[in-house]
């Protein structure tokens, strides 16, 4: 439903080719079989968690039920996370062979996350298109020193500047990172937050530019041929608001709160500090107009490891992520071989951090305020230290 022009991205076919050569041709392969069984596969475990969600009720004290809720959201919303990857997955349309099977899949597990599925997969494309852009990159664009880069309300530049005054109080940082990790998340739904501003479909300014909702049919983000899909994705949260309703009608508020909202709340967190960690890193270098092109921005992209859950439950989207902004469209469930065979090729470029997952979100977050230009690479911007 609409496609997005790709013929102003700047490319580096030899180098690309070279790569895309090296890559075992099956991993470009998607497999049907496979692909169900791991949707399957998370929503069994939903409906099943879900199910021990609802004995918490009976548990005999108060402290105890505290504890297993707890723990029930933190779980479930690793699962919900799995949910959502696989949903990102269908929007690159890496997990079947057919695009309505891909965009049936995952309008359904978007809508029922709380994410309008078209929406998000149009503005995704775009930062794909577009990595570590200056410019055009649609999230997460770095400030440069004493340049307001982003689109910020005047209340947004006020508690950016209260930030910095106070930025090295560990308690304040603190603060902020909370409420980044539960509202980034909306904010960037609602208001196009940390976009870049040449990064909407008709290249406006954002900062200058009303209507920046992802919601709106009529947004700049889209082009006027995707207004349809993106009535389709609101129709879809207009049924999850319906399915919440009703939901409340049989359990009360409260157990729709806990069973629904808490989890939904660790999926905001996880989004967020997953995507934020992909492109911040002290090697991670942005591009201005004149030096960027997609394999640069692509390999501006980080590996890191976050375990057990990492790797079965977000589906490896932490630990192979470099290897899917090259190949969008390689299944999530061949990028760790995939990554084994370009990773010589790549050499010093490929860029892997092993520090613990969560010390280095509070490292990014408390070290890498803005960028600025690189000493002897003209268009280069690397992170402030």
């Amino acid at each position: 439903m609409g496609a997005q022009a790709v013929s102003e991205v700047k490319t580096s076919s030899t180098s690309i080719d070279s790569l895309r050569a090296a890559i075992p041709k099956h991993c470009f392969q998607k497999s049907t079989t496979t692909s169900l069984s791991y949707i399957v596969r998370d929503i069994a475990l939903v409906c099943t968690v879900f199910y021990m969600g609802t004995q918490i009720q009976y548990a005999p004290s108060f402290a105890l039920r505290c504890a297993l809720w707890a723990l029930y959201s933190v779980f479930q919303g690793f699962v919900f996370v799995g949910i959502w990857i696989l949903a990102h997955e269908c929007g690159h349309q890496a997990m079947f062979d057919n695009g309505a099977a891909n965009d049936t899949f995952g309008l359904i597990m978007h809508s029922f996350l709380g994410v309008p599925y078209f929406s998000w997969k149009y503005s995704h494309a775009r930062h794909h298109r577009f990595t570590n852009h200056m410019e055009k990159d649609t999230a997460f664009v770095p400030a440069k020193k004493d340049d307001g880069m982003h689109l910020m309300s005047k209340v947004q530049e006020k508690v950016k500047a209260i930030f910095h005054m106070t930025e090295d109080a560990p308690i304040v940082s603190l603060i902020f990172l909370v409420g980044h990790q539960l509202i980034g998340w909306q904010a960037y739904m609602l208001f196009y937050a940390s976009s870049g501003y040449k990064s909407l479909a008709n290249f406006k300014d954002p900062r200058t530019t009303s209507n920046l909702s992802h919601y709106s049919p009529f947004s700049p983000i889209y082009l006027p041929s995707q207004r349809l899909a993106i009535l389709v994705s609101d129709l879809g949260l207009i049924a999850l608001c319906y399915g919440l309703y009703y939901a409340t009608q049989v359990m009360g508020l409260t157990q729709v709160a806990l069973l629904y909202g808490l989890p939904y709340l660790w999926v905001n967190h996880w989004l967020v500090a997953i995507t934020y960690l992909h492109h911040n890193h002290g090697d991670a270098e942005h591009f201005e107009q004149g030096t960027w092109t997609f394999e640069k921005g692509a390999l501006a992209t980080v590996d890191r490891d976050f375990g057990f859950v990492g790797r079965e439950l977000f589906h490896g989207i932490i630990e192979f992520h470099v290897v899917h902004h090259l190949f969008p469209r390689i299944p999530f469930y061949h990028a760790e071989e995939a990554t084994g065979a370009i990773q010589p090729m790549l050499g010093k470029k490929y860029i892997r951090d092993n520090t613990s997952f969560l010390k280095a979100l509070w490292r990014a977050w408390t070290q890498h305020q803005y960028v600025v230009d690189h000493e002897t690479k003209p268009g280069v911007l690397v992170w402030a230290k």
